[in-house]
């Protein structure tokens, strides 16, 4: 299913975060370029964004949600690039923030607002061809209740990645599953010619090749999305 997403790692093994609503704090959204998509028997071409969430809390077990390393686990889901009315994107953000996107800012959403801001994570599980995957229902605003007391410290950089004008430094960091995505889509391939970037294949995970070029958080325009 194309709008599958999954806990990413480095590692063949990895912790499944459990269902349920967990406190989440968005750290980066990357630029997937246009992806093609199947549904129904039915083929289009969309631009996608993948967004990530880093978790807080407690499983049912009183267990924090972190990595074997300490860590606090990471979800992600991939978006279509819409903000139109119905769109899931802007359905999501409008549910996150509880707010409606005005009609006149929706066609130029700035996706920086949405970085390092903290929301309840609604995750659940599916099976896909055997695998179980966790994978984000929803975002809703942190109650009152929780905010109050005081919202832990974000644990990744805050980071946007923009196949306008790529952070390779950044790209080289990414699991070869999430580069073999980005060379799918048409502005992936044309960022790996520009830059002569490797085949996926020659990417390994304990040793990225070498940085081309890189660019910076506080280097992206203010004014657009992507």
């Amino acid at each position: 299913m194309d709008d599958s997403f999954f806990v990413e790692s480095n590692q063949k093994e990895y912790k499944q975060v459990p269902v349920g609503t967990h406190l989440g704090r968005c750290y980066r959204i990357v630029d997937l370029g246009t992806q093609k998509s199947t549904f129904d028997g039915n083929v289009k071409f969309l631009r996608k964004i993948r967004v990530y969430w880093e978790l807080h809390g407690e499983d049912d077990n009183g267990e924090p949600l972190v990595t074997d390393k300490g860590e606090p686990l990471s979800i992600q889901r991939d978006y279509t690039l819409s903000f139109v009315e119905n769109a899931t994107l802007r359905k999501e953000v409008e549910n996150w923030f509880a707010e409606k996107i005005p009609a006149e800012d929706a066609h130029r959403y700035d996706l920086k607002k949405i970085l390092d801001k903290w929301g309840m994570v609604n995750v659940i599980h599916n099976t896909t061809n055997g695998k179980l995957y966790s994978n984000v229902k929803s975002v809703s605003p942190v109650p009152n209740m929780i905010s109050k007391h005081g919202l832990p410290e974000g644990h990744n950089q805050i980071q946007m990645f923009r196949l306008a004008a790529p952070n390779l430094e950044l790209f080289e960091t990414f699991p070869r599953g999430l580069k073999s995505k980005i060379f799918m889509s048409p502005e992936g391939q044309a960022m790996k010619k520009k830059h002569n970037l490797p085949d996926v294949q020659q990417y390994t995970n304990d040793k990225p090749a070498p940085a081309k070029q890189a660019g910076g958080f506080d280097d992206m325009e203010d004014d657009i999305p992507f």
